[in-house]
């Protein structure tokens, strides 16, 4: 008897799952990186807050109609079975289980760490901010965020909704009291008139900032991956999909233009946007506002987890990969698929060993063989996996309107090439060592699939 996962999430959970997931680490994480990459300069900077935006808008709209009619175990993966092919399904299963995910995932912990860290370090001023400190600090999250999901998915469901208000309360007056100070201390002109160029500044500005911009907004098709446990999914999740889209793009703009004001943008380039915080709410509120900006982090490393326990799940649940009678067990308790969670955080352990690599090596990443950004480059390869299944949405749904069926696809479709172009602008010899690895790990799922068929 096939086991089948409860629906569990309304629509107020399904939004707040959209944009819980993406804001809360990356306009954090992201805006400083965005700011050196353009050497300060803050129009430019605000233009790939934008273009990234729009491009997620159009990919979150096309995607929204194939959830209307699409539905089966896991959002994504089911648009691309149905549009393109059951192999093609098991792929985007198989990339989203194994690399997605879990190399998202893996980066979440460790910035969560961070901004945990840096909130305590207020309060303790002698706790260290680097080294093992911060890997200790990831795995707790990592376990935390896990045992969550997998022991209580409502539970899980809940903090992700209570997640999502207590981060936009740091977000929100940002972004009201920091536009209002800049413009009459006149730091938001100031920020906007100079640019402080550094020695760090990209040789292509533009294309490496909405690079950092995909990571930032990256997240809106992980909330598809529950979409056989939201309550009447073919009318929810598109409303989710669309309204925490908006949401999205509204804040991360409004925030950028807040933290402007609130700080120069040498402050920002050398400390963080988090300095914004104290310049403007003092060392007291400023902290307790940076304890949000934790809990904010906390909330989209637990959507991720959310959606890495579900990752091999998917798979399974369609008869492919490895073991599936064994991965698309449910426990009958949790109506959780242990197995495959647990596996999902074994992917996230080995992402996690990856990612410190990568931070020791960065900056050596011409001379050192397999450095590459894993929190960019994951997301550049789903864009690209988009394409085919934007093609053939084109080709195939003769019964869509013109806006539904060519329009909007082909913005999205645009949108997508573009941002593969800007990654190979951007990345380099990067992209070519995670081609390498991402091409190792497809060749593992074909192998595993060939062998279950057999």
């Amino acid at each position: 008897m096939e086991q089948k996962l409860e629906r569990k999430y309304g629509l107020f959970t399904a939004i707040c799952m959209v944009a819980g997931i993406v804001i809360g680490s990356g306009v954090f994480f992201k805006a400083k990186d965005i700011l050196n990459m353009t050497g300060g300069d803050m129009p430019l900077g605000v233009l790939a807050w934008v273009i990234g935006g729009a491009i997620m808008m159009v990919c979150l709209l096309t995607f929204s109609f194939m959830g209307q009619k699409y539905e089966k175990v896991n959002g994504v993966v089911d648009y691309a079975e149905a549009t393109v092919g059951k192999r093609y399904g098991y792929l985007m299963g198989w990339f989203v289980a194994t690399i997605y995910f879990p190399a998202m995932a893996a980066v979440l912990c460790w910035v969560t760490a961070t901004y945990t860290l840096d909130f305590l370090g207020a309060i303790f001023p002698g706790l260290p901010q680097e080294g093992w400190v911060v890997t200790l600090t990831s795995l707790l999250v990592m376990v935390f965020a896990f045992a969550v999901n997998v022991l209580s998915p409502k539970l899980a469901g809940k903090f992700q909704t209570s997640t999502t208000v207590i981060k936009l309360i740091p977000l929100g007056l940002m972004a009201v009291v920091g536009i209002v100070y800049g413009l009459v201390s006149g730091t938001l002109t100031e920020n906007f008139r100079a640019t402080a160029q550094v020695a760090g500044t990209s040789a292509n500005p533009l294309f490496a900032a909405i690079c950092a911009s995909a990571f930032a907004y990256e997240g809106w098709i992980i909330a598809t991956s529950i979409n056989a446990e939201i309550k009447d999914s073919k009318k929810n999740l598109p409303k989710a999909l669309i309204i925490g889209g908006i949401i999205i793009a509204s804040v991360y703009i409004f925030y950028y233009l807040g933290v402007a004001g609130g700080a120069t943008n040498q402050q920002l380039m050398s400390k963080g946007t988090t300095v914004a915080f104290s310049n403007l709410f003092g060392n007291g509120l400023g902290n307790v506002l940076k304890l949000f900006v934790a809990i904010s982090c906390f909330g989209t490393t637990n959507g991720l987890m959310l959606a890495c326990c579900r990752g091999l799940y998917s798979v399974a649940a369609r008869g492919e990969g490895p073991k599936p009678e064994v991965l698309g067990r449910l426990n009958p308790k949790t109506n959780m698929p242990t197995v495959s969670s647990l596996i999902g955080l074994l992917l996230i352990l080995g992402w996690f060993g990856y990612f410190n690599f990568f931070l020791a090596y960065a900056d050596s990443a011409t001379t050192v063989p397999f450095v590459f950004d894993s929190s960019e480059l994951p997301i550049i390869t789903i864009y690209l996996m988009y394409l085919p299944i934007l093609i053939q949405w084109m080709r195939k749904e003769k019964d869509q309107s013109v806006i539904r069926r060519f329009i909007l696809p082909m913005l999205a479709l645009c949108g997508s090439v573009f941002m593969v172009i800007a990654s190979v602008f951007s990345h380099g010899w990067g992209c070519a060592w995670y081609l390498i690895v991402f091409s190792v790990m497809m060749l593992v799922g074909i192998l595993l699939r060939r062998k279950n068929n057999a």
